[in-house]
């Protein structure tokens, strides 16, 4: 029969292997940082795009468009929807949209154009 003392030595030798073995293992899980995200502001270019896009989605037949001011207009009945795209000193672009006309034709229709450049800008 083996010595009882001599069997716990083996036992925790063995288990000390056993750990000496995990621990070399662990350095090879490393989990790589999750890049930050940020936004970039929208050009010029794609938020004009979106704005004549969401009055054409709308039904509005474009009646001016002036890129060089940033303004671009739309009429549907009586109902007349002016976009303006305005660059802002930090880059960002700031788009508006207005409606003038008999708004009782159509109450929600500036919202309806708000959403559709809200969608065309992927929002």
């Amino acid at each position: 029969m083996p010595h009882p003392t001599r069997f716990a030595t083996l036992r925790a030798a063995l288990m000390l292997a056993a750990m000496a073995l995990v621990a070399v293992g662990l350095p090879a899980c490393y989990t790589y940082p999750t890049p930050y995200g940020y936004a970039v502001p929208a050009s010029f270019d794609r938020s004009w795009e979106a704005a004549v896009g969401a009055l054409a989605d709308n039904g509005l037949a474009i009646t001016s468009q002036d890129r060089d001011s940033g303004t671009v207009s739309g009429r549907r009945g009586a109902i007349d929807v002016v976009a303006n795209v305005r660059s802002q000193s930090d880059g960002s672009v700031r788009v508006e949209f207005t409606a003038r006309g008999d708004l009782k034709q159509d109450p929600g229709l500036v919202d309806r154009v708000s959403a559709a450049y809200d969608r065309r800008m992927g929002r």
